[in-house]
Protein backbone atom coordinates (compact mmCIF):
# COMPACT_ATOMS: atom_id res chain seq x y z
CA UNK A 1 0.00 0.00 0.00
CA UNK A 2 1.15 3.52 -0.94
CA UNK A 3 -0.86 5.59 1.14
CA UNK A 4 -0.72 8.27 4.08
CA UNK A 5 -2.50 7.51 7.02
CA UNK A 6 -3.92 9.36 10.68
CA UNK A 7 -3.95 6.95 13.70
CA UNK A 8 -6.55 8.28 16.25
CA UNK A 9 -6.90 6.58 19.83
CA UNK A 10 -9.87 7.54 21.08
CA UNK A 11 -10.19 7.66 24.85
CA UNK A 12 -10.66 9.58 27.81
CA UNK A 13 -8.34 7.72 30.24
CA UNK A 14 -5.38 7.71 27.72
CA UNK A 15 -5.99 11.82 27.06
CA UNK A 16 -5.68 12.09 30.60
CA UNK A 17 -2.63 10.51 30.94
CA UNK A 18 -4.61 7.66 33.40
CA UNK A 19 -3.51 4.77 30.84
CA UNK A 20 -1.17 4.27 28.58
CA UNK A 21 -2.35 3.71 24.77
CA UNK A 22 -1.31 0.29 23.10
CA UNK A 23 -3.78 0.07 20.28
CA UNK A 24 -2.92 3.38 18.60
CA UNK A 25 0.96 2.47 18.07
CA UNK A 26 0.27 -0.98 17.28
CA UNK A 27 -2.24 0.16 14.34
CA UNK A 28 -0.09 2.50 13.01
CA UNK A 29 2.97 -0.37 13.15
CA UNK A 30 0.53 -2.51 11.05
CA UNK A 31 -0.05 0.43 8.66
CA UNK A 32 3.68 1.09 8.23
CA UNK A 33 3.89 -2.95 8.01
CA UNK A 34 1.85 -2.98 5.07
CA UNK A 35 3.28 0.55 3.61
CA UNK A 36 1.23 2.95 4.71
CA UNK A 37 3.21 6.11 5.54
CA UNK A 38 1.35 7.50 8.74
CA UNK A 39 1.51 11.12 9.11
CA UNK A 40 -0.35 11.64 12.08
CA UNK A 41 -1.00 10.15 14.98
CA UNK A 42 -2.79 11.57 17.91
CA UNK A 43 -5.28 10.80 21.15
CA UNK A 44 -8.14 12.31 21.54
CA UNK A 45 -11.24 12.04 24.62
CA UNK A 46 -14.61 10.52 23.97
CA UNK A 47 -15.75 13.71 22.81
CA UNK A 48 -17.77 13.80 19.83
CA UNK A 49 -17.41 17.18 18.88
CA UNK A 50 -13.30 16.84 19.64
CA UNK A 51 -13.91 13.00 17.45
CA UNK A 52 -15.37 14.90 14.73
CA UNK A 53 -13.08 18.07 14.56
CA UNK A 54 -10.09 15.58 14.17
CA UNK A 55 -11.54 12.94 11.53
CA UNK A 56 -12.39 16.25 9.50
CA UNK A 57 -8.35 17.89 10.07
CA UNK A 58 -7.64 14.71 8.93
CA UNK A 59 -9.25 14.30 6.23
CA UNK A 60 -9.65 17.48 4.77
CA UNK A 61 -6.60 19.29 6.07
CA UNK A 62 -4.00 16.94 6.55
CA UNK A 63 -5.19 15.02 3.15
CA UNK A 64 -4.83 11.47 4.82
CA UNK A 65 -5.77 8.34 2.47
CA UNK A 66 -6.62 6.54 5.51
CA UNK A 67 -8.01 8.03 8.57
CA UNK A 68 -7.82 5.24 11.23
CA UNK A 69 -9.65 5.45 14.97
CA UNK A 70 -9.14 2.70 17.39
CA UNK A 71 -11.65 3.18 20.93
CA UNK A 72 -14.61 4.38 21.51
CA UNK A 73 -17.28 1.93 19.32
CA UNK A 74 -18.67 -0.47 21.87
CA UNK A 75 -22.05 0.65 24.80
CA UNK A 76 -20.35 2.48 26.97
CA UNK A 77 -22.08 5.89 27.40
CA UNK A 78 -18.88 8.12 26.43
CA UNK A 79 -18.37 5.59 23.20
CA UNK A 80 -19.48 7.90 20.38
CA UNK A 81 -16.86 7.32 17.84
CA UNK A 82 -19.62 5.86 15.06
CA UNK A 83 -21.51 8.86 15.99
CA UNK A 84 -18.96 11.30 15.42
CA UNK A 85 -17.73 9.19 11.80
CA UNK A 86 -21.52 9.12 11.06
CA UNK A 87 -21.65 12.89 11.43
CA UNK A 88 -18.59 13.50 8.66
CA UNK A 89 -18.67 11.23 6.27
CA UNK A 90 -20.39 11.58 3.14
CA UNK A 91 -20.75 7.81 2.58
CA UNK A 92 -21.21 4.84 4.94
CA UNK A 93 -19.58 1.61 3.73
CA UNK A 94 -21.35 -0.90 5.80
CA UNK A 95 -19.46 -4.38 4.17
CA UNK A 96 -15.89 -3.14 6.22
CA UNK A 97 -17.65 -3.19 9.63
CA UNK A 98 -19.56 -6.17 8.55
CA UNK A 99 -16.22 -8.08 7.29
CA UNK A 100 -14.70 -7.00 10.94
CA UNK A 101 -17.82 -8.74 12.68
CA UNK A 102 -17.44 -12.05 10.95
CA UNK A 103 -13.91 -12.05 11.31
CA UNK A 104 -14.07 -11.09 15.20
CA UNK A 105 -16.96 -13.50 15.85
CA UNK A 106 -14.80 -16.43 15.24
CA UNK A 107 -12.74 -15.59 17.80
CA UNK A 108 -15.28 -13.98 20.55
CA UNK A 109 -19.13 -13.66 20.51
CA UNK A 110 -18.74 -10.53 22.46
CA UNK A 111 -17.41 -9.20 18.97
CA UNK A 112 -21.63 -8.26 18.09
CA UNK A 113 -20.94 -5.69 20.74
CA UNK A 114 -19.10 -3.75 18.17
CA UNK A 115 -20.85 -0.82 16.93
CA UNK A 116 -17.36 0.52 14.24
CA UNK A 117 -18.31 2.25 11.42
CA UNK A 118 -16.67 2.77 8.08
CA UNK A 119 -17.12 5.63 5.28
CA UNK A 120 -15.22 8.47 2.84
CA UNK A 121 -15.15 11.97 3.47
CA UNK A 122 -14.10 13.47 -0.11
CA UNK A 123 -10.78 11.19 -0.61
CA UNK A 124 -10.17 9.97 2.92
CA UNK A 125 -11.46 6.75 3.88
CA UNK A 126 -12.85 6.77 7.89
CA UNK A 127 -12.48 3.30 9.60
CA UNK A 128 -13.41 2.61 13.42
CA UNK A 129 -11.48 -0.07 15.24
CA UNK A 130 -12.26 -1.56 18.42
CA UNK A 131 -9.91 -0.21 21.39
CA UNK A 132 -8.23 -2.88 22.81
CA UNK A 133 -5.01 -3.89 21.57
CA UNK A 134 -6.19 -7.14 20.77
CA UNK A 135 -9.24 -6.32 18.80
CA UNK A 136 -8.10 -3.21 17.04
CA UNK A 137 -5.24 -5.88 15.53
CA UNK A 138 -7.62 -8.71 15.11
CA UNK A 139 -10.01 -6.36 12.88
CA UNK A 140 -7.25 -4.30 10.90
CA UNK A 141 -6.09 -7.50 9.90
CA UNK A 142 -9.55 -8.54 8.64
CA UNK A 143 -9.64 -5.62 5.97
CA UNK A 144 -6.46 -4.12 5.91
CA UNK A 145 -5.95 -6.20 1.86
CA UNK A 146 -8.40 -4.93 0.60
CA UNK A 147 -8.25 -0.99 2.30
CA UNK A 148 -5.31 -0.76 -0.52
CA UNK A 149 -7.65 -1.58 -3.56
CA UNK A 150 -10.69 0.63 -1.80
CA UNK A 151 -8.25 3.77 -1.30
CA UNK A 152 -6.85 3.34 -5.06
CA UNK A 153 -10.65 3.48 -6.26
CA UNK A 154 -10.91 6.73 -4.00
CA UNK A 155 -8.58 8.16 -5.44
CA UNK A 156 -9.89 7.90 -9.26
CA UNK A 157 -7.89 4.62 -9.36
CA UNK A 158 -9.78 1.60 -11.93
CA UNK A 159 -10.96 -1.93 -11.48
CA UNK A 160 -7.76 -4.64 -11.37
Amino acid sequence: MNHTAAVYTISDSCAAGKRQDTSGPRVRVMLEEAGCRVIHAAVVPDDQPAIEAALIEAADVLGADLVVTTGGTGLSPRDVTPEATAAVVDREIPAIPQAMLWASLAITPRAMLSRAKAGTRGRSLILNLPGSEKAARENLAAVLDTLDHALAMLRGGGHD
